[in-house]
């Protein structure tokens, strides 16, 4: 990896260019737009030991694109924040991806033997 880095910056100083690095948090997304207003979506029937994660705007890079809600599995002693939008000073717009967190009960009894064990929720 620090190859590949030291490589584009030798050839971006060459070429009179300038090198983009990515965020420091792969769970943050920034973009010069606002998103759009939220999507309806039908939501299916619920699924037993599952969660409706709803779907959101991503920005790639140049717009804004729906990302479909979903089921997850279920995770004992966490609860599912979804992803938000806020405003910056500058006018641009951050994201902060929908991640799993920790609820506040089960962090006040302390770690248990599923926090040694974390259940994925992508295995099926």
């Amino acid at each position: 990896m620090k190859n590949w880095l030291l490589a584009a910056l030798l050839a971006a100083s060459m070429s009179g260019g300038m090198v983009l690095l990515a965020p420091a948090s792969a769970d943050v997304t920034m973009a010069r737009l606002p998103p759009p207003p939220p999507r309806d979506e039908a939501v299916p029937p619920v699924r037993r030991g599952h969660i409706w994660t709803p779907g959101y705007w991503h920005w790639n890079g140049s717009r804004h694109i729906w990302v479909k809600g979903k089921y997850v599995r279920a995770r004992d002693g966490y609860y599912w924040r979804e992803p938000a939008w806020a405003q910056l000073e500058n006018g641009h717009w951050r994201l902060e991806r929908g991640r799993w967190e920790r609820s506040e009960r089960d962090a006040a009894a302390g770690p248990n033997r599923r926090d040694h064990h974390p259940h994925n929720p992508y295995r099926q």
